[in-house]
């Protein structure tokens, strides 16, 4: 049977649109369930007070401020180890090199990893072999960093987002048009000095649209943080890279399954869920500010 080809494209664009409406609709839903659910929690005492009670009760100050913290540290280490990472793979290394290929295969072979397996990962390495060793040579075997904290839970998160500052870095620094690097060569610019002044500034948008995503995938996660330094309550502020902390998606993961009364924490987790998306959301609309700006200064 010959079905004429206009119904076959309306067809297709039927099924396509279809599918792009139901997705924006699930995404609605979602956060329409979300804001129903603890808009009418949300209060000045909510945001800036401590769990009590056993958690049925008082904010999430610690809570954010930990996510906060989790979030800033991650992105310091791991945006600019991926960035590096990608102008090593694009600038010094080709397509076809056996260096290159084995580098690429060991990013998605990072990027399948489940996140549990993280941090595991990072209670083995950087809690053990790294904390331990440190505090064996400097503080003579007592215990200071072979712990759980904030700062070994930053780096283990860096290593999950790594692959999408990587990708995201490298497929920018590729738009960068031959020509540019080349002129900047043949005026007498180094290698270096064409990357730094010529190369980076061009991929700056790229560069901050890594550190997006980063921040999206790292503010969601929580399996990699359960050893490495998420603590159950704490009614403080970490005062230091060796303290622990509270972190959002860890609490609303206690509330519902550890809680002394779960159906008396709804209103919280609901609140506390829409909370972690604001503070996601708003992490990611200053750094598309910032990518908007410097695109805005760069073609002025």
């Amino acid at each position: 049977m010959n079905i004429p080809k206009k119904w076959v494209g309306r067809g297709v664009a039927l099924v396509t649109g279809g599918s792009a409406i139901a997705t924006v609709a699930l995404v609605l839903v979602v956060i329409g369930i979300i804001v129903h659910g603890g808009a009418g929690h949300l209060s000045k005492d909510f945001i800036l007070g401590s769990p009590e009670k056993g958690m049925t009760e008082g904010g999430i100050y610690p809570a954010i401020m930990g996510t906060f913290f989790l979030v800033l540290l991650m992105s310091l280490a791991g945006v600019p180890i991926g960035t590096i990472t990608a102008i090593f793979l694009n600038e010094y290394v080709g397509q076809q090199s056996k260096i290159g290929r084995a580098i690429r295969f060991a990013v998605n072979t990072l990027a399948g990893i489940p996140a549990i397996v993280f941090g595991l990962f990072g209670l083995g390495f950087f809690i053990n072999f790294v904390g331990g060793g440190a505090d064996k040579m400097f503080y003579g075997g007592s215990l200071h960093w072979a712990q759980p904290n904030i700062l070994w839970a930053s780096l283990t998160m860096s290593l999950l987002t790594l692959p999408v500052v990587i990708v995201s870095v490298e497929e920018a620094i590729k738009t960068v048009p031959r020509e540019l690097r080349e002129g900047s060569l043949a005026l007498g610019a180094t290698r270096l000095e064409t990357i730094w002044k010529v190369v980076l500034p061009q991929s700056m948008t790229g560069i901050l649209t890594g550190a997006i995503l980063a921040i999206s995938r790292g503010a969601g996660e929580v399996a990699p943080i359960l050893f490495t330094g998420a603590a159950y309550f704490l009614p403080n502020l970490p005062d230091g890279l060796t303290d622990q902390f509270m972190e959002l998606g860890y609490h609303i993961y206690i509330m519902s399954t550890q809680s002394v009364d779960v159906e008396a924490t709804k209103p919280i987790q609901f609140a506390t869920t829409l909370v972690l998306l604001i503070l996601t959301f708003t992490l990611n609309f200053a750094a598309i500010f910032l990518r908007w700006h410097l695109r805005r200064r760069a073609f002025r």
